[in-house]
């Protein structure tokens, strides 16, 4: 029999579903093949931007194997693809949201806009009856270039003829305005955001199936968070029943947000379901992943900071134009305003932000959230402008930063978020020690006797996880609640089935959850079992994004513990025939306080469910309890990195020699886990940094639509990180103490790395170099600056 494990909270305990995968024991959507299957394929546009004049599918119709060709004509009756947040203008007036077709409605309007679903009795049959499809388009003058998008002579959507969905703004622009009047010192940089295409290791996937016994659904789909798929497909696009609608998301491979919302190939083949009478398999081809899951980041920015003599901050602004896209995502909206603006504060006491936002729709696949959303972008403003500051006023980076720390808390920043707990010095001092600041001079002497050029980068960044509270997200637009839900069933043995509404997909939650759970009712980790992913079997839950899972969902279920441990004080009161207030709770014991008389968890479980000798006038039978629990604040938290890079100046190499990072998370429930997600997410923030940007050419055409053209990090592109976790101060507001940890390498990685860069060069007159800081992108700098 497995022995309780005490104080699990800490511990670095391997993931226990890491067995699976690695034994290739891992079920994904693909995976799942029905009785009967069928298979989908979408037929594409391979213009930007087009009316359809004619589609003539019945030669496909008549193709072997084809079970149905379906178009915009038929589904033109079911509703568009919904956003799940409400920007409104400074004006006043809402932003426009144009309808998101499931299939193109007389126009299409980005390379990869879906034209026709054809479902065959076989993959083969299906792309074979799509190229006998006659598609007769107008081609029209695509709009692609973000920065003049409002400026441009063609309208993506008729309902926004200057192609602006909204301008939205935070802050005190006349206040912000007359301080950077009487400035001492002025800042300002112009630069982009680059766009980025989130590359999961798995495909998007469906497969959707239609019972006609019980007029019922069920869509196995790689999503983050399936009952808010279900909620949008059937309320928002379908008009199903809910109850109809079973969703399931089994093993997910990555989804950096890319997963979180409700796409179109799902929809259509759910609703294609019932028509065919058949289950309908869809899985993303990798270029199909390239043109159409949704794309992170750019941004188009003008950003300021105003400082007095002595390098305290007086004000910020930025005049930034976000590109959306084509079409309105399902959280698109919130991510350039709400998750950016928010966090532009920093860690720094500056008392006037301003930030306005254009937000733009271009004939290029729909922009949301990827890996940080809106934080990486607010960040990379911050301390890009910080670092500039401090060369252009001669303070070295790290102090001036440390003149302006937040050191009270709880700190309400002027644009609108209070900060609850930090130590930012504290951060910012052990990471310049791990990355042994001191030794810096004489490793550039190195590497100048090389002819290479060595720089050093700060970044200390902040950011806002597990988004809330429901109320405050409402009065801003959110048409979402942002809770979490927790299900706690023991059953008669005393084992556990913990059932969560969070999605693990590389988080680790069946070990932290499990960690959680058994520390706190005292028994062994082997005896919980963690259930996610599937709405016939949990309780509504958001999911996971935004770091949210343990402050969030992990405190859902903790509050659902302590319903069964004060119920289990109950019982365990009768049996010992002592009064509820003497019986005490600790290693998996029920015991009478100050006595040797106790009742084990398992005794405790059992006899909540062979109820013999229980007062059942006062108590019912079971052990099963849950909660919902809606956060009354964001966590916050915060790190400080320091990157160092060897520069070639003849050819404009970038070589990665040394990142360190220290983070603030509060309580670490798994160190283990936790270096896991940063190591992830410096790799995707270097990523960014050095070698990922989305490219169209004028027309409208993905011009890095392969890995051939879209590079992603590989293991020769980064050194060693030192990354350590601070000993961290506590989220106040969640009974874990915990911050989220996932996002935090992908925020404050980007600015480490360009500031590294612009020290190499600074001696050639260099202020800025743009992202992804290639080779080429390098040499034109250091070229350009030399002719200056």
């Amino acid at each position: 029999m497995n022995a309780p494990q005490a104080g699990l909270i800490g511990r670095a305990i391997e993931r226990r579903e890491d067995y699976r995968f690695l034994t290739g024991q891992g079920q994904y959507t693909d995976d799942v093949v029905m009785p009967n299957q069928s298979y989908a394929y979408f037929l594409r546009s391979p213009h930007a931007h087009a009316k359809i004049r004619s589609i003539d599918t019945s030669k496909a119709e008549k193709a072997p194997g084809v079970l149905g060709v379906f178009t915009g004509k038929d589904t033109a009756g079911i509703g568009g693809l919904p956003c799940g947040w409400l920007i409104t203008s400074i004006d006043g007036t809402p932003m426009k949201e144009p309808k998101h077709p499931v299939l193109a409605e007389g126009k299409v309007r980005y390379v990869g806009d879906q034209v026709a679903l054809v479902v065959a009795e076989t993959l083969a049959q299906a792309k074979a009856a799509a190229e006998l499809i006659e598609v007769d388009y107008e081609v029209l003058p695509a709009v692609t270039d973000t920065a003049t998008a409002a400026k441009a002579k063609v309208a993506v959507h008729d309902e926004a003829p200057d192609n602006v969905c909204y301008t939205w703004a935070i802050g005190d622009k006349a206040a912000v305005d007359a301080a950077f009047a009487k400035a001492a010192h002025v800042t300002k940089l112009q630069f982009v955001n680059n766009r980025l295409i989130p590359n999961a290791i798995e495909p998007r996937a469906a497969n959707a199936v239609y019972n006609r016994a019980d007029d019922s659904y069920t869509l196995y789909v790689a999503s983050q968070n399936p009952h808010v798929e279900r909620l949008l497909m059937t309320a928002f696009v379908l008009g199903l029943p809910e109850h109809k609608v079973r969703v399931i998301a089994p093993d997910v491979g990555g989804g950096f947000g890319s997963k979180i919302y409700l796409y179109a190939e799902e929809t259509a083949i759910t609703w294609a379901s019932k028509r065919i009478g058949r289950p309908i398999k869809w899985t993303a081809e990798r270029s199909e992943s390239f043109l159409t899951d949704a794309h992170g980041r750019d941004h188009v920015t003008t950003a300021e900071l105003a400082l007095d003599r002595d390098g305290k901050f007086l004000a910020l602004r930025e005049y930034t134009t976000a590109n959306l896209g084509a079409y309105l995502s399902t959280f698109a909206s919130c991510i350039p305003t709400i998750l950016h603006s928010t966090l532009l504060a920093g860690q720094y006491t500056t008392p006037l932000i301003y930030s306005e936002i254009q937000a733009v729709f271009t004939n290029t696949t729909p922009v949301d959230a990827y890996r940080g959303a809106g934080r990486p972008e607010a960040t990379y403003l911050v301390e890009r402008l910080v670092e500039t500051a401090a060369r252009e006023m001669k303070i070295h980076p790290a102090e001036l930063r440390k003149r302006n720390f937040i050191r009270t808390f709880p700190y309400a920043t002027p644009v609108g978020l209070t900060y609850d707990s930090g130590d930012y010095e504290a951060t910012l001092n052990r990471v310049m020690e791990i990355a042994d600041v001191k030794g810096f001079e004489a490793r550039k002497a190195e590497s100048a006797k090389k002819g290479l050029l060595r720089g050093i980068g700060y970044s200390c960044y902040i950011e806002a996880c597990g988004i809330a509270p429901s109320n405050i997200a409402g009065a801003l637009g959110a048409r979402a609640g942002l809770f979490e839900a927790g299900e706690v069933r023991v059953h008669p043995t005393g084992k556990v089935t913990i059932f969560t509404g969070s999605h693990s997909h590389g988080q680790g939650h069946e070990t932290t959850f499990a960690q959680i759970v058994a520390d706190k009712l005292g028994i062994p980790m082997e005896d919980i079992d963690i259930q996610h992913g599937d709405t016939g079997k949990i309780l509504f839950g958001m999911g996971t994004y935004g770091s949210r899972s343990l402050a969030v969902g992990g405190t859902a279920i903790l509050k659902a513990v302590d319903k069964v441990i004060a119920k289990g004080k109950k019982i365990a009161a009768h049996l010992l025939e002592a009064s509820e207030s003497d019986i005490e709770f600790a290693n998996g014991e029920f015991r009478v306080a100050g006595t040797d008389r106790k009742k084990a968890f398992a005794e405790i479980a059992l006899t909540a469910y062979v109820p013999h000798n229980y007062p059942l006038d006062k108590l019912e039978p079971g052990l099963n309890e849950n909660a919902f629990y809606d956060p009354t604040n964001f966590t916050y938290p915060a790190g400080s990195y320091v990157c160092e890079v060897e520069v070639d100046p003849e050819t404009g190499r970038v070589r990665l020699d040394r990142f360190a990072a220290c983070d603030d998370f509060g309580n670490v429930i798994n160190p283990l886990i936790v270096e896991g997600q940063v190591h992830g997410g410096l790799a995707q923030g270097i990523g960014q940094a050095l070698l990922e940007g989305c490219v169209y050419n004028e027309d409208g055409q993905l011009v890095t639509g392969t890995f051939q053209d879209y590079a992603l990090p590989r293991a020769d592109d980064l050194c060693h990180f030192q990354v350590e976790t601070a000993k961290g101060t506590p989220c106040t507001h969640n009974p874990l103490g915990v911050k989220g940890c996932g996002e935090a390498g992908a925020i404050g990685a980007p600015p480490a790395v360009i500031n590294a860069i612009v020290d190499a060069l600074a001696h050639l007159g260099v202020r800025d170099v743009p992202m992804p800081a290639t080779p080429y992108n390098v040499w034109k700098t250091i070229q350009a600056a030399k002719k200056h």
